[in-house]
């Protein structure tokens, strides 16, 4: 791809389930060579630096507290500020992983690219009709890191543990962002503490840059940072 790609939903809704999720595997085939297999299959580009086996990158505001990464195959919430999950595919596409964001329609892909990101490594789904958990199952065969918007939708139980086992099986990290996922392993909240500005004229600037503070939760968190 030479930008993100924006697999379209609202087609599917017109089928049953089982179509809608063949159409989407028809898609995925279809940009699967375009985006690159998953570095745990056939070799990404020669210019993109390898993924690590066992770890995705993370950006510069995480290596405090994660500072061996997010380990393959995690479930992690992510709550408060988009610029942490921004951060988090930016880091991930910029060192030769794949990313999929689903059911995000807003989301800022030109803040991800200011943070370093590779659109043509990042698959974007914006309405994944209406199930979107099982259009983010689906993409963890071919992903390194998948960012699921719930939009505030409660996940069953039984759910949760199917998709958790397959996102360890895949050794794709599920980012879930705008609800909750019960048993997740990692749980990050960003908040915004401060902006910088730059200012051409007197009275007139843009934002350049934003301070976020992190609390991070859960297994194998080095410590929590605040700002």
């Amino acid at each position: 791809m030479t930008a993100a790609t924006a697999l379209e939903a609202s087609g599917q809704r017109h089928g049953n389930r089982s179509e809608q999720l063949k159409q989407l595997r028809r898609q995925m085939a279809a940009v699967s060579g375009k985006v690159g297999q998953s570095s745990r299959g056939a070799a990404v580009a020669e210019e993109s630096a390898p993924v690590s086996e066992t770890a995705l990158p993370v950006p510069a505001l995480l290596t405090e507290v994660l500072p061996g990464g997010v380990s393959r195959g995690t479930v992690a919430v992510l709550s408060g500020a988009r610029s942490l999950l921004l951060g988090m595919v930016a880091a991930v596409t910029a060192d030769g992983g794949n990313a999929a964001i689903v059911g995000q329609p807003d989301i800022g892909l030109l803040a991800a690219v200011e943070m370093g990101a590779d659109l043509s490594r990042v698959a974007v789904i914006p309405d994944p009709g209406n199930d979107p958990v099982e259009v983010a199952a689906v993409l963890m065969d071919g992903m390194d890191l998948v960012v699921l918007g719930l939009a505030g939708r409660a996940v069953a139980p039984t759910r949760v543990r199917a998709v958790t086992a397959r996102a360890r099986q895949r050794g794709c990290t599920l980012l879930v962002a705008d609800g909750d996922w019960p048993g997740a392993a990692l749980r990050l909240d960003a908040r915004v503490r401060s902006y910088e500005t730059t200012c051409a004229t007197p009275g007139f600037g843009r934002i350049s840059a934003v301070r976020l503070g992190v609390r991070a939760r859960g297994r194998h968190v080095a410590r929590t940072r605040a700002g």
